[in-house]
């Protein structure tokens, strides 16, 4: 389409993408709530089912529990002295998931770069009887990932939603110019991994504690059976829809380009994001693949590296929360350097193609003495809200709407789509309002209020134990009829 010039071709598309993008500007629609004084945020995560709790895991090796928006002052657990050399700021403690049954197991897993050789370990630990406290000796390890350098780890650990499933993102180990991980199906660098935890394939090892999924796309041929994808350099954040189940990786470029890439559900892996011989969608010739091979996954947004900002991706989230409607369906998520000239961006595309790109980070009021300055990653809580940490600070920040809170019915401050997501209140007949606020006599046609409809409603029903007009649960009759009168005309 571009001749042979990709990288020409490749700024004019991110230009297109750029000069539409719309500044919130002056009159911010989301603001930014902060816990401050987090260790070095690296990852963000919540238990299934649990409202309550956002976890932090910082990269000297702590994690710390923020409840109802309030940071606990004792970390949940501190694994500091097996965490490698923090010095580089791509070592420590990287990766953090809840199991999907950690309500009745406890167990939930972490990566870090280990001490005092830096490789690569997931281990599961378990909580105590304490639900903000995790028992440090319950350690078991998963996986070893020996590592050949300081950068480029990776670090993702999140369990798929649509198969309970333990994903894994890898760097190359920064052996850019050199060795070529990334596309060695041997090695699990440079890679996704995809996992079983709740199975052992390997009794006889005490370090590899996990099962294979059989549907594994190098499972019986030429390959490491773990590898679910492969072609990437650091993937630093990456996410699935938490509703569509789509997967998300944000790469973080050599020198010139970052790359977002996308990877709809239902695919069944294998897919080759084409580092070191791609960085976005121009041709850097490192080997290992063979650049503008159709079969290569093109990235589905790449932005060029401001000079001297040490611009980095960070991959975020599609918005699913319940408080700020306008978000739904939109990804967000930024750059390493927002002080320095990188955005944070709210993204919307259909099947690849972007429909709509907005800069975003002028738009969000952290309040008075913080400042947005060097985003390290995003996360989600159990109801959808999202998160970013801010290493400059270390702060975590919470996207939060400065609009009214609407609908209200139950006059609690809290917008009843997140009193339902939530464990406040039912919505049995799923009409979107809480049960507490629906008119019972309202039951002939939902229309909000009790009339002749369901008047007939109500004798159609006659004698019935548990219709929708029997008020009082012992079968519609004369009781019934007179509260139905009795509430005659609107319900509010």
């Amino acid at each position: 389409m571009c001749g042979i010039d990709r990288r020409a071709c490749l700024f004019s598309v991110v230009a297109a993408f750029a000069l539409p993008a719309t500044a919130w500007g002056g009159n911010p629609q989301i603001t930014s709530f902060v816990v401050g004084n987090v260790d070095l945020p690296t990852a963000i995560a919540h238990a299934r089912g649990d409202f309550t709790r956002v976890f932090v895991a910082g990269g000297t090796g702590l994690i710390s529990v923020i409840t109802d928006g309030a940071l606990l002052p004792d970390p949940s657990l501190a694994i500091s002295a097996l965490v490698h050399d923090t010095s580089s700021n791509e070592q420590g403690l990287l990766g953090l998931a809840f199991h999907p049954e950690y309500q009745t197991n406890g167990f939930f897993y972490v990566n870090y770069t280990s001490e005092p050789d830096g490789d690569t370990v997931i281990a599961r630990y378990q909580v105590s009887a304490e639900p903000d406290v995790a028992l440090p000796a319950s350690a078991q390890t998963v996986l070893i990932i020996a590592q050949p350098g300081n950068r480029h780890n990776g670090g993702f650990l999140g369990f798929g939603p649509h198969d309970n499933l333990l994903y894994i993102a890898t760097g190359d180990g920064a052996a850019q110019g050199g060795f070529v991980n990334a596309q060695d199906l041997d090695s699990l660098l440079g890679k996704l991994l995809r996992i079983d935890v709740n199975c052992d394939d390997f009794p006889a090892d005490p370090l590899r504690n996990y099962g294979i999924p059989p549907s594994n796309p190098f499972v019986g041929v030429d390959g490491a059976d773990e590898v679910w994808s492969y072609g990437l350099r650091h993937p630093w954040r990456c996410s699935f829809d938490r509703e569509t189940f789509d997967l998300y990786i944000g790469d973080v470029g050599v020198a010139d380009w970052e790359e977002l890439n996308f990877r709809a559900a239902g695919n069944s892996g294998g897919e080759n994001y084409g580092w070191p011989c791609m960085e976005g969608e121009a041709c850097i010739g490192l080997g290992g693949c063979t650049c503008d091979d159709p079969t290569l996954i093109d990235p589905i947004f790449v932005y060029a590296n401001p000079v001297d900002t040490s611009a980095a991706i960070i991959g975020g989230y599609v918005y699913r929360g319940c408080a700020i409607p306008d978000l739904v369906g939109a990804y967000i998520f930024g750059d390493h350097r927002v002080s320095l000239g990188g955005k944070i961006w709210q993204l919307r595309h259909e099947a690849g193609i972007i429909t709509e790109l907005l800069e975003i980070q002028d738009g969000l009021d952290p309040g008075p003495g913080f400042q947005i300055n060097r985003i390290t990653t995003f996360g989600e809580d159990a109801f959808g809200e999202l998160y970013f940490g801010d290493a400059g600070g270390s702060e975590i920040f919470k996207i939060i709407s400065t609009g009214p809170v609407e609908p209200d019915c139950n006059d609690n401050g809290v917008a009843d789509a997140c009193d339902i997501a939530g464990p406040t209140s039912t919505d049995v007949d799923g009409n979107g309002v809480p049960d507490e606020c629906d008119c019972p006599w309202d039951c002939g046609n939902g229309d909000g209020e009790a009339g002749i409809v369901d008047f007939l409603a109500l004798l159609s029903q006659w004698g019935d134990v548990g219709a929708p007009c029997d008020f009082d649960g012992d079968g519609v009759g004369i009781t019934d009829f007179l509260e139905l009168l009795a509430n005659w005309g609107p319900c509010n």
